[in-house]
């Protein structure tokens, strides 16, 4: 998401009357390789590029190509195989052993559904999942789209611009596969008189949204951190109490009485770390109250356990059901000691926790560290 708004801002800084853009998206990605599908890069007709579609090593070649796209005037797709031993091989030193998709698509400042304006709409809209399908080639006769068309899915109906009774059905049965997996895929439907499409259905949530209750000095570093990691961050707090470079690097300041008035979804972490006793428990119930499929309490697990005890015996009690969002102690037992060290524990966490990750050395894993199918 932080790509994407970068992309975004560059996007909206251009001169428009004297430079011209192309987009590269990452669309298929076979085996492994650095980036995954949804990495994105806008290449500027003078040379700068702001996003990336892999760890270094496609870039050059890649700004070569968005220029070509420019030039022409026409989208393009390039397959990048860095599986074999050819030296010749664009990006082979990386040794990823993946082959990648990357569509370079020119943009028409004038069109408002150019690729870049969609994820505009996108971004400007409140916090939502949003499904985006972006036509990355195209065999027979079409007359409504073009290759690296992007089309915002919001139901069936979406897919008439494409103008094929045929081929909608397909891929509206496909879309709803991706859309109950939360996982973006390039797919390839075909119709009856021989028509093709490919296309990259990508599911792209919001960013990660973090509740921090407190404004004690620990509040910092972790702001800092996660804010380069490009996540939304809400401090709930007297506002007269933040300090100021807390409340420059933050996205909102929330009073506590009007907790509830925060949009709370599946992508949002709360952390109580007021570091007051009373307050973490009178704040727990509130949190719970939410939907928020995280909720970290700092201290130890003793003064966690009290809190819940006291809580039960008040007539207050955890449900059962509830306990699993609960993280205390909050973060990864990475051996931290200070609040630096504490907020990359925690911040580290929040994230295994919402891939469905244990947080254990990547060297003990048994399967690919990303999932392929």
């Amino acid at each position: 998401m932080k790509e994407i708004k970068a992309i975004i801002d560059g996007y909206d800084q251009l001169d428009k009357n004297t430079t011209q853009a192309a987009l590269a998206t990452v669309v298929r990605v076979e085996g492994s390789s650095y980036r995954r599908t949804g990495a994105r890069m806008l290449v500027m007709s003078d040379g700068v590029w702001i996003g990336g579609i892999s760890g270094g090593c496609l870039e050059g070649d890649a700004l070569k190509r968005a220029r070509l796209a420019i030039a022409k005037a026409s989208p393009s797709k390039i397959t990048y195989d860095t599986t074999t031993d050819d030296e010749h091989q664009i990006g082979v030193g990386l040794g990823c052993n993946g082959i990648i998709d990357v569509l370079f698509t020119p943009l028409d400042f004038t069109d408002s559904t150019n690729p870049v304006e969609v994820l505009k709409d996108c971004m400007n809209e409140r916090r939502q999942t949003h499904v985006l399908l972006t036509i990355t080639g195209l065999k027979g006769n079409w007359t409504s789209i073009s290759e690296g068309d992007v089309i915002r899915y919001t139901d069936n109906t979406s897919l008439n611009i494409l103008g094929n009774q045929a081929i909608q059905p397909q891929l509206a049965e496909k879309m709803q596969a991706r859309i109950t997996k939360g996982v973006s895929a390039p797919y390839k439907v075909e119709g009856p008189d021989g028509e093709v499409l490919e296309a990259f259905i990508e599911i792209l949530p919001p960013e990660t949204h973090l509740v921090l209750w407190g404004h004690q000095y620990d509040v910092y570093p972790l702001t800092r951190l996660v804010r380069e990691m490009g996540w939304r961050i809400t401090v709930v707090a007297n506002p007269l109490k933040v300090n100021r470079k807390i409340a420059e690097m933050v996205d909102e300041i929330v009073q506590p009485e009007n907790f509830m008035d925060i949009l709370f979804d599946e992508h949002t972490a709360i952390v109580l770390m007021s570091h007051d006793y009373k307050t973490d428990k009178q704040n727990l119930p509130k949190a719970l109250a939410t939907n928020a499929p995280y909720i970290g309490m700092l201290g130890p697990r003793v003064r966690s356990e009290k809190i819940w005890a006291e809580l039960a015996d008040e007539g207050n009690p955890i449900a059962d059901e509830d306990f699993p969002r609960i993280h205390a102690p909050v973060g990864l037992d990475i051996g931290a000691v200070s609040p630096e060290e504490i907020a990359l524990s925690l911040a580290a966490e929040i994230r295994a926790s919402f891939s469905n990750r244990d947080g254990t050395y990547l060297r003990l894993r048994q399967s690919t560290i990303h999932v392929r199918e």
